[in-house]
């Protein structure tokens, strides 16, 4: 039997939660939401420090890696993407950015008229309930949960001194009119301590509705269409494969990596790509794949002379702290470990920051222990150094035809020199950071990259051999006007009909932030405008 529906929405993540709430939300019309993964209901979802767990269940997980990386000595990259009701807003780490307000007004100068700072700002109010409340550039009554990280042990009130000492201006608000500078980190967790994923907030409370339907694990295959109009989808249910057809619009929402799949796989991509694979072209979309984006990543470490967040997880007190989370909803379990941001010009020319700074009293590695079970390993202060606006771009593109094939995925890291440098600058304030009072005292040695390298060849060789991503895939479909843009500024797809593409994958360029608030936003706005079309 095929299903039938006004709109269908293809992956509950993000992006798709959020419009299967609000194309439902006036009863007008039915809605069919289509995701891969499976259900949230898990305990590490749920608690906020449970991140790393949740981030690292394979069952949760696409499995993506890049391909051999050309400038990384031919490394391959693990790629998380969250396989799970709520995509990767379930299994990130819940920090809330939005970028800088000139990331918006670049994308509108870029032919994107309608998503400048000012035309996307009342979303961002829009989706919040904020722990600051209302006001010129926050909103109390949204969805999603913002709260400050003020946990006393994770040190921020020491990292903002060290910061501030070092000559990096104190931001009251990144969100706000200063963005740039340090203040205590946000994440998305709710009043109750619980996790704010786009599936608890937006979808959990819409499935209520009757014309809403989820089908969840359905691996989605193909986009059918009539002429040049998308009117349906094929999808994969265990051994069954069924068709549901959408009287209005089909919606991509899979992410920078599975949209541009799905598009190529339906036909819509560049055409000798597609004929390369046996694929009948139906859109010569040559874009579709390419301008792949993502935040590189690399990691300081100094060893600490006092005791760290390390305490908090020794087995009797992790017991107590899971116990108080789950009564109260407070404690440390309840929030992130990251207890600052910091978000740096590395120049004084430039118009923003192109370094982000996150301090985490604790070391990666670290995990539950006691005395005589599982040795305590030393105490380490860790810190991120993403690079915002980076230079290099990648590519995506089909293995096969076969739509259970994972696709081929280069992000082409440091494949630009500017990305190497401005790396370089960011281990350098890091150095300048902990070499400040207060850190300065808490800090007993640099273990990375480690105080002997100096020069530039010796910080890209570490920066070449450790470098990571932050999982903030964008720009696979962007939107614009020239020839190379897969979709317009109201997100439909150039070259066919009734097919839009609301995700990560339509930014232009990547924000200069974490992108899961900017994908929430992007979603909010994107309702607004097919409601208006309807």
């Amino acid at each position: 039997m095929t299903l039938e529906f006004d709109y269908i929405i293809v992956g509950a993540g993000s992006a798709g939660c959020v419009l299967a709430n609000r194309l439902s939300e006036d009863g007008a019309h039915s809605v069919l939401l289509l995701e891969a993964g499976g259900g949230d209901a898990s305990f590490y979802h749920a608690m906020p420090l449970g991140f790393m767990a949740a981030l690292a269940d394979p069952d949760k997980d696409w499995g993506y890696q890049t391909e051999p990386e050309a400038h990384l000595d031919g490394r391959v990259v693990p790629l998380p993407r969250g396989r799970v009701l709520g995509g990767c807003s379930t299994t990130n780490g819940m920090i809330y950015m939005r970028g800088h307000m000139r990331d918006y007004d670049e994308w509108r100068e870029l032919g994107c008229p309608g998503w400048g700072w000012d035309d996307v700002l009342p979303y961002f109010r829009k989706m919040e309930s904020s722990w600051r409340g209302a006001g010129p550039y926050h909103g109390e009554s949204g969805p999603v949960g913002v709260r400050a990280v003020d946990n006393p042990k994770l040190l921020g009130a020491a990292v903002m001194q060290a910061a501030a000492a070092a000559g990096i201006r104190q931001s009251d608000d990144l969100s706000g009119e200063i963005q740039d500078g340090c203040a205590l980190a946000e994440v998305t967790v709710d009043r109750r301590g619980r996790r704010a994923s786009t599936s608890s907030v937006y979808l959990r409370p819409a499935l209520k509705r009757p014309n809403l339907r989820l089908i969840d694990r359905a691996n989605v295959t193909r986009v059918l269409f009539e002429s040049r109009r998308a009117v349906g989808v094929t999808f994969r249910r265990g051994e069954e494969t069924q068709t549901a057809r959408a009287r209005r619009e089909i919606i991509l929402s899979g992410g920078a990596y599975n949209s541009p799949q799905l598009l190529m796989l339906s036909g819509v991509g560049p055409a000798a790509h597609l004929q390369a694979h046996g694929l009948e072209v139906l859109a010569d979309s040559p874009g579709v794949g390419q301008n792949l984006s993502e935040h590189p990543i690399i990691y300081a470490e100094f060893a600490a002379r006092a005791a760290t967040f390390l305490d908090e997880l020794r087995f009797d007190r992790a017991a107590l702290s899971v116990l108080q989370w789950a009564a109260l909803g407070s404690g440390s379990f309840a929030s992130q470990v990251t207890s600052c941001a910091i978000m740096l010009k590395t120049l004084p020319e430039l118009d923003r920051p192109d370094i982000q700074l996150m301090v985490m009293p604790i070391r990666l590695d670290a995990k539950i222990w006691f005395p005589g079970l599982r040795k305590r390993l030393d105490d380490v202060f860790s810190v991120m150094i993403i690079q915002l606006h980076p230079e290099s771009r990648g590519a995506l593109e089909l293995r096969s035809s076969d739509p259970f094939d994972k696709p081929r995925i280069r992000l082409n890291l440091l494949s630009a020199e500017r990305d190497y440098a401005e790396l370089r600058r960011g281990v350098g304030w890091v150095r300048k950071l902990f070499s400040t009072e207060p850190l300065a005292d808490m800090a007993i040695a640099e273990r990375k990259p480690g105080a002997e390298k100096t020069s530039d060849a010796e910080l890209d060789a570490f920066i070449r051999q450790n470098l990571r991503i932050t999982q903030h895939p964008v720009g696979t479909c962007r939107m614009g006007v020239d020839a190379a843009s897969v979709t317009d500024a109201s997100l439909r797809v150039r070259g066919v009909e009734g097919l839009r593409v609301v995700d990560a994958s339509v930014m232009p360029t990547v924000p200069g932030g974490n992108t899961n608030a900017p994908v929430i936003m992007i979603a909010e706005k994107a309702a607004d405008l097919i409601k208006s079309e309807a």
